[in-house]
């Protein structure tokens, strides 16, 4: 079963920390609340679905150090940033760096809902694509050394006859492994062999 996504909140606002706690609970959320940076740290989330409410002050490590921090842990949660101060600069680095939103305090329920769920969202499609290349992965690792030869000159074009003649086999053979190779990474066509190609690419 799939975990159920987890809103984490770090603010050292106790009572605006609480009160979206309590927001979001009432809501059907589970929360995780922490009063800083580093208490996140201490503690930080399981490879798990979830996003991450972060307040841009804080004591010690501020929101975007956090941010960065997130990267080099390789915690992959979106980012919905708070701020009780309008600084379009903050806002601007801050999604550059890839977050999600930007609210300024005191937010509205309807907004903060809005971008929980947006959030949440991202990381679900985050989620599915990793998921499919890692399925990707799974599947031409079973391709054989020769297979992957065909698969390579499959996917630059060549025809049956020119694959037959550079690895020296017979034309038969090629269309015998041209199919497994098909088979095995669920392709029907040579341009879907194509985009496959195209996402192991991408995801290596």
């Amino acid at each position: 079963m799939t975990a159920r996504p987890v809103v984490h909140i770090v603010d050292d606002d106790d009572s605006l920390r609480s009160a979206m706690e309590r927001l979001l609970t009432a809501a059907g959320r589970e929360v995780r609340a922490y009063a800083s940076s580093g208490e996140f740290l201490l503690d930080p989330p399981a490879d798990a679905p979830g996003c991450l409410l972060l307040d841009v002050r804080l004591p010690g490590p501020s929101g975007l150090d956090l941010q960065e921090a997130l990267k080099r842990h390789r915690i992959a949660l979106p980012v919905i940033f708070l701020t009780g101060h309008g600084d379009l600069q903050t806002g601007v680095r801050a999604m550059k760096a890839g977050a999600v939103d930007f609210l300024t305090k005191p937010v509205e329920r309807d907004v903060l809902f809005d971008a929980v769920d947006r959030a949440l969202a991202v990381d679900a499609a985050r989620r599915a694509e990793r998921q499919s290349a890692s399925d990707l992965q799974t599947r031409y690792a079973q391709l054989t050394p020769r297979e992957r030869e065909v698969f390579e000159l499959v996917v630059a074009g060549q025809l049956n006859k020119q694959i037959a003649g550079q690895l020296g086999i017979g034309e038969r053979t090629v269309k015998a492994q041209r199919a497994q190779v098909m088979a095995k990474l669920g392709a029907a066509t040579a341009a879907e062999l194509g985009r496959i190609a195209a996402q192991l690419r991408a995801s290596t």
